[in-house]
């Protein structure tokens, strides 16, 4: 407003001027106009519209869902007037919920009231043409009179009967309207929605102002999903990517065609740095036979405990009430103020999903799916194949996330060339970085792992010892019609020799010939001064060996000091249509004559 009224704020109301007192709806009245949902819990805004009169108003609101966080409520308001006092409670008996009456039904009771009292006005008549009918004496009147006064009482009285009996059927009549109007203007009593808020309102007009709740409810939350859609005859943005979410609550509330976003906020309020407590090593009171001191290592109990829900509410990215206020319609009023302020927890900064259009999710608990975004994704499809252990060969795609999207861990369904594979599991992605999606299983490649071939023989002047060699052969078959895919699958054959772990046993690879762990011999540095990993070693056309970990090459994360002591191989082969590979492994164990050695 244009002129001041900073004496009115500043001034308490009258004490003898009566409370206006308003009771609203939420659900019939308001209209919800912002709902952001978090992993576990939603933000709800909810807009109230309604007069108030000069002077103190009480307001009071009605079928606030049960699950509200009672300290994450949050009052903004537009309009000349000044927020008191906001109380929070739980409505003891539910039938005050029940909605106002409409006009229609007010009418009807007006009919029934007025239909009472002409029955009891008709009554009374008959009752007094009786009362006339006695009165009358033989003695006092001819037989003409006395035959003339019983024909007008039969006529009157049966007017009057007449009468009762129309208003008794009329009321029965309205009283069945009354029954259903009231069925159709009473909510169904929900036993979710028993919370109420009162709120004391200083107004310094006559005027509409507009009134929103801000508040967290739990029982509402949203999951990842995905469809990956793969073509196998493109070689570029080879997969297709549907970012999907579903969504569920059980709040008790309706959301009714609302804007929806989506917030992939992880709760980290009310998490400490742990600390750590002191160590220390005693002489044990009691010897023990496996060991003679006892280590006293105390990890610390101290667990970091759940935020508190507002917490969880980060205001930066969510629609404010204003904003609200302001898609509604324009208003040109000033704020209503509040007589405390009020202070906000803040959130972790994080990916807001804005939903496209109006949504509506029912209180079912059930799921209501949305789509993101679609995505067209390059990447790097490989064949898998661990044939010790499996000889079908698996189908796995190394997928970069070129999108804005933050992609968070959800299951996904697979469709490679139009037919549905299998289902998989996305894991948390951020923006530029790789991850890997399993395809299924590709019956077109096929693996076979022949039976181990074992020679033994002596060696040794002084010391003799038994060597035993072993080869292993592996054949790959690529049995895809020629001109599909010309240049060749990348399959990727595992396979591993045994580590030992007894000085007197030695084991030697011999083929493919990688340097063994902790040799110096065909190492070179190939990202630094300070790192040397071993190198690929080529064993023919379109084959390339290399310890597990490695065979990526150079611009990996490799951890150079464990690389090929668990004895862990691949073979990639680049195997064309209708070809086989064949693959070798060597290797030789040497131990002292008579050794007996587990594990071969």
């Amino acid at each position: 407003m244009s002129r001041s009224r900073s004496n009115s704020i500043n001034e308490p109301p009258p004490t003898f001027q009566a409370v206006n007192e308003i009771e609203l709806d939420s659900v019939r009245v308001s209209k919800i106009v912002s709902v952001s949902v978090y992993s576990g819990r939603a933000e709800v805004t909810r807009l109230f519209k309604f007069a108030v009169k000069t002077g103190q108003n009480q307001l009071t609101i009605l079928g606030l869902p049960n699950v509200l966080d009672r300290e994450s409520l949050k009052v903004e308001g537009r309009g000349a007037a000044t927020i008191h006092d906001v109380a929070i409670a739980t409505i003891s008996d539910p039938l005050l919920s029940a909605p106002a009456p409409t006009p229609e039904l007010t009418e009807l009771q007006a009919t029934q009231k007025r239909n009472h009292q002409a029955l009891a006005r008709t009554r009374k008549s008959i009752t007094a043409l009786e009362g006339y009918l006695a009165s009358i004496r033989a003695e006092n009147i001819s037989a003409d009179q006395l035959k003339a006064a019983m024909e007008t009482y039969a006529t009157n009285a049966e007017a009057l009967d007449d009468r009762v009996t129309a208003l008794e059927q009329d009321i029965k009549l309205t009283g069945e309207l009354i029954q259903t109007e009231f069925a159709k203007t009473r909510r169904p009593q929900n036993t979710k929605l028993n919370v109420k808020v009162t709120i004391g309102v200083f107004a310094d007009e006559e005027r509409e102002i507009s009134i929103a709740l801000v508040y967290a409810v739990t029982q509402a939350t949203w999951f990842a999903g995905y469809d990956i859609r793969v073509d196998m005859q493109t070689k570029e943005r080879a997969v297709d990517l549907t970012y999907k979410a579903t969504i569920t609550q059980n709040t008790g509330e309706d959301w009714v065609d609302v804007p929806l976003t989506l917030e992939t906020t992880t709760p980290t309020f009310g998490v400490g740095v742990p600390s750590l407590t002191p160590w220390t090593l005693s002489v044990a009171s009691k010897p023990h036979s496996a060991a003679s001191t006892i280590v006293e290592h105390d990890f610390g109990s101290s667990m970091p405990r759940a935020p508190p829900l507002r917490s969880m509410m980060a205001r930066k990215k969510t629609k404010s009430a204003e904003e609200a206020y302001e898609e509604e319609e324009e208003y040109e009023q000033e704020i209503v103020r509040h007589r405390e302020s009020h202070v906000s927890s803040k959130g972790a900064v994080s990916a807001t999903f804005g939903i496209p259009g109006l949504i509506t999710v029912p209180s079912y608990g059930t799921g209501h799916n949305v789509t993101i975004a679609r995505l067209s994704l390059d990447a790097t499809m490989t064949w898998v194949c661990v044939p010790k252990k499996d000889t079908r060969v698996h189908l796995k795609a190394k997928i970069k996330n070129a999108s804005e999207y933050t992609l968070l861990a959800g299951s996904a369904s697979v469709y490679v060339d139009g037919s549905f594979i299998s289902k998989s599991a996305v894991p948390l992605v951020s923006s530029d970085e790789n991850f890997d999606c399993a395809l299924g299983l590709d019956p077109s490649v096929r693996v076979t792992y022949h039976p181990l071939s074992k020679k033994s023989a002596q060696s040794g002047l002084f010391t003799t010892n038994t060597v035993q060699s072993f080869t292993q052969r592996v054949t790959v078959h690529n049995s895809r019609a020629a001109g599909s895919g010309a240049a060749g699958l990348a399959v990727r054959v595992v396979d591993q020799v045994p580590v030992s772990e007894d000085a007197t046993i030695t084991v030697k690879l011999q083929q493919p010939a990688l340097v063994q762990p902790g040799g110096a011999d065909g190492t070179r540095s190939l990202s630094g001064p300070d790192t040397k990993i071993a190198l690929p070693v080529k064993v023919g056309a379109g084959v390339v060996a290399a310890w597990a970990g490695s065979e990526d090459g150079p611009g990996q994360d490799v951890d150079v000091e464990a690389l090929g002591k668990d004895g862990k191989l691949t073979w990639t082969c680049t195997v064309p249509p209708q070809t086989k590979v064949e693959l070798v492994l060597q290797y030789e164990i040497s131990a002292p004559v008579k050794t007996k050695i587990a594990g071969i």
